[in-house]
């Protein structure tokens, strides 16, 4: 057995490309438009490790989405935990749980999933101006 993917229905696939591509910093594996069906998929991984994927569903005709605690997050490990969360504060990516530990830190999806960021081997020393963010919102 091999995992394959975490599927995630999106409202806004250009929304949802400049978080997860841009911001959160994953390469687009493959994407494909099936106009029969009228959807669009677009895989996405971390760069150099395409092993493990997040498939973005855009389903073109309007539909809204409710989501639930019982789905939980997607998690990524990062090099540099302070690092990738500058960079999704400079794409306007509000940090719900800052990394006050140097290990790990949350953030939202622009369809309010939840991801966890965590640290490669272990915490940095904390710094600010993380510890002495507060949390925002739920994480």
């Amino acid at each position: 057995m091999k995992y394959l993917h975490t599927m995630v229905r999106v409202t806004d696939l250009d929304a949802s490309l400049a978080f997860y591509r841009d911001a959160l910093g994953l390469e687009v594996v493959k994407q494909f438009d099936q106009p029969q069906g009228r959807f669009t998929l677009v895989y996405l991984a971390a760069p150099g490790d395409h092993q493990a994927q997040i498939e973005l569903t855009y389903n073109w005709d309007p539909e809204h989405y409710t989501g639930g605690r019982n789905f939980g997050h997607v998690a990524f490990e990062v090099d540099d935990i302070y690092a990738a969360c500058r960079r999704l504060m400079e794409h306007g990516v509000t940090i719900s749980r800052p990394p006050r530990d140097g290990w790990m830190a949350f953030v939202r999806s622009p369809d309010n999933i939840s991801i966890e960021l965590l640290q490669r081997g272990g915490g940095l020393a904390p710094a600010e101006p993380w510890v002495s963010m507060p949390n925002s919102g739920t994480w």
